[in-house]
C-alpha cells in the first residue's frame, strides 16, 4: 500500500568547545554541560554567554534555503540534574514567517519545529518520542514498544516561542527522568520546517537521516558531561584487508567499555578516516551492524579480536587501524535450483539459506511454503513476530500480504465476469460514477480491465500527489502505470453491482471455493491475536490493523494456506479456459528508468499477475511491499513448482530476489 521512506544515518563529530559555531564533518554529536537556573520563556539572557552553538546545517528537502536570510539557525543545550531535564534553545533566522491558525493546520502548512528524542539510547535498539510544535499544532509520535517513548506526553515538556523581527526563539525543557545521567548519551535531532508565502516548503536538521520522528538511527548523539570536563580527540582509519574499489562503511561506533550507556557514532569519510571527540576512557570500536552492503555485495563487520582505544583527557589519540575483510560473504545460491532434483537434504539447504539471510539482513520473521509436482512440498516458519517481545512466528502467524491482495481480488472479479455479473470492458462510471475524479471526463473511459492491467491513468495513491487529490496521469487504456487507486474504485463498483460488501464477495468467490481460510482483509478478533508486527530496521511498528478492506493492500495470510490459491491457479480451476489464457497473456509492458533494472527475460503485466518468460518456462506471480512487510509468490507453470514467502521486515528484498535462484533458477539465473 505504501512505501516507507528509506532510512539512513550519517553521524559525525564536533570540534572543541568555544563560543561561536561548531561545525561537524557532516553529522552530529553534541555535549551537554550543567546549567544554572533557566526560565523557559523564550528569553535566553539567563543562558551562559559561552554556550556552544550547534549549526542547523542539513537541508534534506528538495527545496533548499536560498540564503541565510531565507533560513538559517543554530541551537544550544545543557541540562539540570535537579529536575532531570534537558534544555534546548533554537535560534532561527527566517525572513518569511508563516503561521497557520486554521482548523486544517498540518506539519507542512506553516513554519514549525519537531524535536525527536531517543532517551534510552540502547545499542540493541530503542524507540523515539517526537514532539511537533507550533502555535496551533501539538502532536506526538510515540514508539509504542519503548517504555520511555510510549509514555511520553507534552506534560514532560515546557516550550516557549518568541519572535524578534526575522528571528524566532524556541526554548525547550524536556524532562528525561532517570534517563538523564552524567556520563550517558541519548539520541536527539529535529526538523525545522520553513513555509514561505510563495508556497515553497523546506525543512532542515542538525544531522543526516530520514524519518527522525520514528527512526533512532537517524538521530545524533548528546553526551551529558560534568562541568569543566575536558574531552579527548580520537581519530583513526578503516581499510579493507586487501585493496579494492568497494566503498567502506560510512559510520563507526565508539562504545565506552565500562559503560554501555555511553556511545557515539562517528562519520567515516570516503578514504576511511574518522575523528571523534569523546570523554576520557576506554572505548570499543565497532560498526553499527554485523554485516554491511557495498557495491551490491555483502561483507562481515566483525573483528577477530575487539578493537579498543584509550582516550586521554585533552590529548589526541590515534586508534589502531580498523581492518575489514575484503572477501564478500557467500550468497549460498547453488549452480542449479534445489527443487529441480529435490532430495531429503533439500529442506536443510532451504532452512540454512533462510536463516542465513535473516541474519545477514536483519529480517525478524519469515513464513515460507514451496510447491512441487502440483502439491505442497515444504512449509516452515522462522524467527519472531516481534523483536521486542521475542514471540515466535508459528503456523498461525498472519503476515500482511500487501499488493498480493490484488490478484486475489482480481480472481473474484474474473469469476464474476465469467458469469456476466460485470463486463470487464464496460466503463466503470456506467456502474458507479466516481465523484473523486468526475471533474475529468476521461475517467469515463476507464474499465475493470484497465484496473486489473494497471492502465487506468491513476497514480498509485493520491497522497503521492502534492495536493493529495486524485487525478489522471494519462487517458485510461493508453499506457501502463501501477496503481492501487484503481482497485479501490473497482471495489466500490463490485459492491454496487452485487449489493454485497466486498468481504462477502471474496468469501463466496475465493475463500470458500479455493479453501483460502485463515485469511482476512480487515480487523477482527482473530486477526488481532495472530497478526505479526511489521518492522523497520528490526524495530517493530504499531500493529494498526485495517478497519476496512483495501483491495490493493489489506490481506493478511500465511504461506501454507496461500499455496491453495497458487495451486488453484496452476490447475486452472474456477475460471473458463479462455479467461486463464487472458490472465496469463501480456497486457502491459513494464517501463524501466535505466537498463540496470531492466530484467534480462521478458517480464510484463498480465491480468493482475506479473508474467516472466524464463528458460524454465512461463511463471506467474506477484510481490507485495507495505514498507514494514514484504512478500512474493511465483509459480513456474510448466514445471508445476513455485514458492511463496512472507516477511515482516523492510530489509528482505535480497532474500526475495534470491529465493527463486535457490529454488529453481540457480546461480547463473538472469535477474
Amino acid at each position: 500500500m505504501s512505501i516507507s521512506p528509506v532510512k539512513s544515518i550519517c553521524i559525525s563529530v564536533l570540534g572543541l568547545l568555544f563560543s561561536g559555531y561548531l561545525f561537524a564533518h557532516n553529522g552530529s554529536v553534541a555535549y551537554a554541560y550543567p546549567l544554572g537556573r533557566i526560565t523557559v520563556d523564550g528569553d535566553l539572557s539567563d543562558w551562559p554567554k559561552d554556550a556552544v552553538r550547534y549549526k542547523i546545517g542539513i537541508n534534506p528537502s528538495d527545496t533548499k534555503p536560498q540564503n541565510e536570510s531565507d533560513f538559517s539557525g543554530y541551537f544550544q543545550l545543557g541540562y539540570n540534574l535537579g529536575n532531570q531535564s534537558l534544555y534546548v534553545a533554537f535560534t532561527i533566522t527566517d525572513d518569511d514567517f508563516v503561521e497557520d491558525t486554521s482548523q486544517n493546520v498540518s506539519w507542512n502548512t506553516q513554519d514549525g519545529l519537531e524535536v525527536s528524542i531517543d532517551a534510552r539510547h540502547l545499542l540493541s535498539g530503542s524507540g523515539v518520542a517526537s514532539f511537533m510544535y507550533s502555535k496551533r499544532l501539538h502532536t506526538i509520535n510515540n514508539a509504542f514498544f519503548d517504555p520511555f517513548a510510549s509514555k511520553a506526553t507534552w506534560d514532560i515538556t515546557e516550550v516557549a516561542l518568541t519572535r524578534h523581527g526575522n528571528t524566532r526563539i524556541y526554548e525547550w525543557r524536556i524532562q528525561l527522568g532517570n534517563e538523564l545521567a552524567v556520563g550517558k548519551s541519548i539520541g536527539f535531532d529535529f526538523h525545522v520546517f520553513d513555509k514561505d508565502q510563495d508556497g515553497s516548503f523546506s525543512w532542515s536538521a542538525w544531522g543526516k537521516g530520514e524519518s527522525k520522528f520514528k527512526n533512532p538511527n537517524s538521530l545524533g548523539d548528546i553526551v551529558f558531561l560534568p562541568a569543566g570536563k575536558e574531552l579527548s580527540t580520537v581519530s583513526g582509519k578503516l581499510s579493507w584487508s586487501k585493496q579494492q574499489a568497494a566503498k567502506l562503511p560510512g559510520l563507526l561506533r565508539l562504545v565506552a567499555s565500562d559503560n554501555p550507556k555511553l556511545w557515539m557514532t562517528a562519520e567515516v569519510d570516503s578514504l576511511g578516516n574518522y575523528e571523534a571527540m569523546v570523554p576520557p576512557g576506554k572505548y570499543t570500536l565497532a560498526l553499527p551492524d554485523p554485516y554491511f552492503q557495498s557495491d551490491g555485495k555483502l561483507y562481515a563487520a566483525d573483528q577477530k579480536a575487539p578493537l579498543t582505544v584509550v582516550a586521554k583527557s585533552g590529548q589526541k589519540i590515534v586508534a589502531s587501524e580498523f581492518r575489514i575483510s575484503s572477501t564478500p560473504l557467500p550468497d549460498l545460491i547453488p549452480d542449479k535450483g534445489v527443487l529441480l532434483n529435490f532430495t531429503a537434504s533439500g529442506t536443510s539447504q532451504i532452512d540454512h539459506f533462510i536463516e542465513t539471510y535473516r541474519d545477514y539482513y536483519g529480517i525478524p520473521g519469515v513464513s515460507l511454503a514451496v510447491i512441487k509436482d502440483g502439491k505442497l512440498l515444504y512449509h516452515k516458519t522462522y524467527g519472531v513476530s516481534n523483536t521486542m517481545t521475542g514471540e515466535k512466528v508459528n503456523d498461525n502467524t498472519l503476515f500482511e500480504a500487501a499488493s498480493v491482495t490484488k490478484p486475489v481480488f482480481a480472481f473474484a472479479v474474473e469469476r464474476l465476469a465469467d458469469r456476466g455479473v460485470i463486463n470487464l470492458d464496460k466503463p466503470l462510471y456506467e456502474y458507479l460514477p466516481y465523484k473523486d475524479i468526475e471533474y475529468d471526463d476521461r475517467y469515463k473511459l476507464m474499465t475493470a480491465r484497465h484496473v486489473l492491467t494497471h492502465r487506468t491513468g491513476f497514480p498509485n495513491w493520491r497522497w503521492m500527489n502534492k495536493d493529495g487529490k486524485l487525478d489522471l496521469k494519462f487517458t485510461p487504456g493508453t499506457a501502463y502505470s501501477y496503481s492501487g487507486e484503481g482497485f479501490e474504485y473497482l471495489k466500490l463498483v463490485i459492491e454496487k453491482i452485487t449489493g454485497k460488501k466486498v468481504e462477502q464477495v471474496l468469501q463466496e468467490e475465493v475463500i470458500e471455493p479455493v479453501g483460502l481460510y485463515h485469511t482476512f482483509f480487515s480487523k477482527n478478533d482473530s486477526l488481532q491475536r495472530m497478526a505479526a508486527y511489521g518492522h523497520y530496521d528490526k524495530l517493530p511498528t504499531k500493529n494498526d490493523l485495517p478497519e476496512s478492506p483495501g483491495m490493493a493492500y489489506s490481506m493478511y495470510t500465511e504461506a501454507k494456506i496461500f499455496t491453495k490459491f497458487m495451486l488453484y491457479l496452476l490447475e486452472q480451476k474456477g475460471l473458463k479456459p479462455a479467461t486463464y489464457d487472458t490472465i496469463l497473456s501480456k497486457h502491459s509492458a513494464y517501463t524501466f528508468d535505466d537498463e540496470a533494472h531492466k530484467p534480462k527475460v521478458p517480464t510484463y503485466m498480465g491480468m493482475s499477475l506479473e508474467i516472466r518468460e524464463t528458460p524454465f518456462g512461463k511463471t506467474f506471480g506477484h510481490g507485495g511491499n507495505n514498507g514494514d512487510f514484504k512478500c512474493r509468490f511465483e509459480v513456474y507453470k510448466d514445471l508445476k513448482m513455485g514458492y511463496v514467502i512472507f516477511t515482516n521486515s523492510n530489509t528482505s528484498d535480497v532474500l526475495l530476489d534470491n529465493l527463486r535462484k535457490l529454488l529453481v533458477e540457480g546461480k547463473d539465473a538472469t535477474p
